[in-house]
């Protein structure tokens, strides 16, 4: 009688990720950035976006939205630590043209509008408009796969599974 109200939750191990933003997608060896493309930070993906709309790839809890807005953390199901990072060398632009939709602690659901952002203003002032996702406790994920992806629409194609 009681069995269904004290059953275990179960654990989340595997995730898929969408792209957080719509674009073309590019390997993250490609970033032209050694922070990114090296993996100082972990492994994952990239996206030149076509468009200023960062959404959440995955359901999760916002850990942090950086004060510049250019980045955004977002913990997983599955406990995959995952930063979305606009643009290279954005910290710079001190939030100009960017606006965040999402705080702390908020809980979101894929494709949630998290971050916007004038894709003119960062592709003018900073140095590249392209967009990583990086799970950054790589070391505590058993396996991460790129999926065969050239074209994605933010919220909605599939880019990367998360094993734990």
């Amino acid at each position: 009688m009681f069995g269904k109200l004290f059953k275990k939750k179960e654990e989340v191990t595997d995730i898929v990720l969408a792209a957080p933003v719509t674009g073309e997608v590019v390997a993250l060896e490609d970033v032209q950035d050694p922070v990114f493309s090296q993996k100082m930070m972990g492994d994952g993906i990239a996206v030149q976006p076509s468009s200023g709309e960062v959404v959440a790839p995955v359901n999760g809890k916002i850990v942090q939205v950086f004060p510049t807005k250019h980045a955004v953390g977002i913990l997983a199901d599955n406990g995959a630590e995952i930063l979305i990072h606009i643009g290279l060398e954005t910290v710079g632009l001190n939030s100009e043209g960017f606006t965040a939709h999402v705080g702390e602690g908020d809980m979101v659901k894929k494709g949630e509008k998290l971050i916007s952002f004038d894709l003119e203003v960062v592709r003018e002032k900073a140095k590249d408009t392209i967009t990583p996702m990086i799970v950054t406790n790589t070391d505590d994920m058993s396996k991460i796969t790129v999926l065969d992806k050239k074209e994605v629409t933010a919220g909605q194609d599939e880019i990367l599974t998360v094993k734990k």
